[in-house]
């Protein structure tokens, strides 16, 4: 036999470091090559990290809710090959499912005691349950590595009935203002907010972590400036509300504004190929894909697939990988080399009725653009007439290191000269 180690994987471009979202397997297991071993959060993707050998699982290294750099080892597999009496030997046996014992809990009782060294940290998973069913997590004695409660720990609990509640003490002004209330996670050292008595502490997951860190990166690194124009899209918008009933019956999917807006950017970015570049410290990437990065939100975090090569692809190819690409985010089903690769990233921020906004670049990008909400105002035409338009605001970010207000200026002029000049008789959507 011998003892492999899985590592944390890099799971995309500029990506260091991982957290352990959610173990799949445990010491134990028998796990073929590529199965899926854990659930794992970076700043761009939730992804699956796969199994890089047929054997079983020995030990778990790093716990859920752990940070871990790319390359640092998460687990370790005992497979076939070398000397089994060598792996007994160095490698004592880990618990498994049969062995492991059920939680202890304290009704009414003091604070558990952990193990030394151990840290009150818990995993979301375990946080969420806790919430739901009431359960006090410092009377609980959990069976994990130093002793960190598991959810498996507090399904058993619950499954039993046995859930442990803190004696109520009657709150009094001294209490609410010298003890600290229990917190649901480590807060940083650096930020002492203080809790009330009804205020609500929500954990911060490994995914807003990775995004709250992407986009402070971007905000200290890259000098950011902006730009704005106003773009009259009438005939965009009727060109496309006369084609949506019968585009959605025939293809299955929308055909919305924002594909418009997505292909016009791609062909202005052909045209303004410096717009389409890096900063990579000594010198600037003019990337030659036009890979163009959206964002996708969720109720608590924030993804950015991309859709690869968008100035190939027709107003129709762009609309199906949006439709798909958000149903993927949503289900949970987005794998990590959807989220690789982008040079660009146009935010459709007009979709929550935002009407003005300044985006934070996608790091390592150069800039990003936000449509904003197309509303109907009155416009004065040629000839003093004032007649009701169709306007949308187009709001860039541009990184000033690479990025100078000339270039910009003229890019989002062709972008706007492309929009408002889509009509039935010069612009097909295939």
């Amino acid at each position: 036999m011998a003892l492999e180690q899985i590592k944390m994987p890099q799971l995309g471009e500029s990506v260091t470091e991982g957290t352990i979202e959610k173990w799949l397997v445990k010491p134990g297991d028998q796990v073929n090559k590529y199965d899926a071993l854990a659930e794992v959060n970076t700043d761009k993707v939730t992804a699956e990290v796969p199994s890089s050998f047929t054997g079983v699982i020995k030990e778990l290294i790093a716990n859920e809710g752990d940070t871990l750099a790319v390359g640092e080892v998460v687990c370790t597999i005992e497979t076939e090959g070398g000397s089994t009496e060598e792996v007994v030997e160095t490698a004592p046996e880990q618990p498994t499912a049969e062995t492991v014992k059920p939680a202890e809990v304290q009704k009414h009782a003091g604070k558990v005691d952990r193990e030394k060294g151990a840290k009150a940290r818990y995993s979301p998973a375990v946080l969420k349950l806790s919430q739901e069913h009431g359960i006090d997590l410092t009377l609980v004695n959990g069976t994990g590595n130093e002793g960190r409660i598991t959810r498996k720990d507090l399904l058993k609990i619950i499954e039993n009935g046995e859930i442990p509640v803190a004696a109520q003490v009657e709150p009094n002004v001294e209490q609410v203002n010298l003890a600290p209330q229990p917190t649901a996670a480590p807060k940083t050292a650096s930020v002492n907010v203080p809790v009330a008595v009804g205020d609500i502490e929500i954990p911060v997951t490994g995914v807003r972590k990775a995004i709250a860190a992407n986009m402070l990166r971007s905000k200290h690194e890259a000098p950011h400036a902006w730009m704005m124009i106003e773009v009259d899209v009438t005939s965009l918008v009727q060109y496309r509300d006369s084609l949506k009933t019968e585009f959605k019956a025939k293809e299955g999917f929308n055909l919305t504004y924002f594909a418009f807006f997505v292909k016009a950017v791609s062909q202005a970015l052909k045209e303004f190929p410096i717009m389409n570049s890096m900063w990579a410290g000594d010198k600037i990437v003019q990337k030659k894909d036009i890979n163009i990065s959206i964002a996708v939100a969720t109720d608590d975090a924030l993804f950015v697939p991309v859709i690869k090569s968008a100035d190939e692809k027709t107003i129709k190819g762009i609309a199906r990988e949006i439709n798909e690409l958000a149903v993927k985010v949503r289900s949970g089903k987005l794998k990590s080399d959807e989220m690789q690769g982008g040079t660009f990233t146009v935010n459709n921020t007009g979709s929550f009725g935002s009407v003005q906004s300044m985006g934070i670049i996608n790091h390592p990008q150069a800039a990003i653009l936000q449509v904003e909400s197309i509303v109907k105002r009155p416009v004065i035409m040629d000839g003093g007439m004032i007649a009701a338009r169709d306007m949308v605001n187009l709001c860039l970010s541009l990184d000033h290191r690479v990025l100078d207000g000339l270039v910009a200026g003229r890019f989002l002029a062709r972008v706007k000269e492309i929009l408002e000049n889509i009509t039935k008789e010069n612009t097909s959507v295939y």
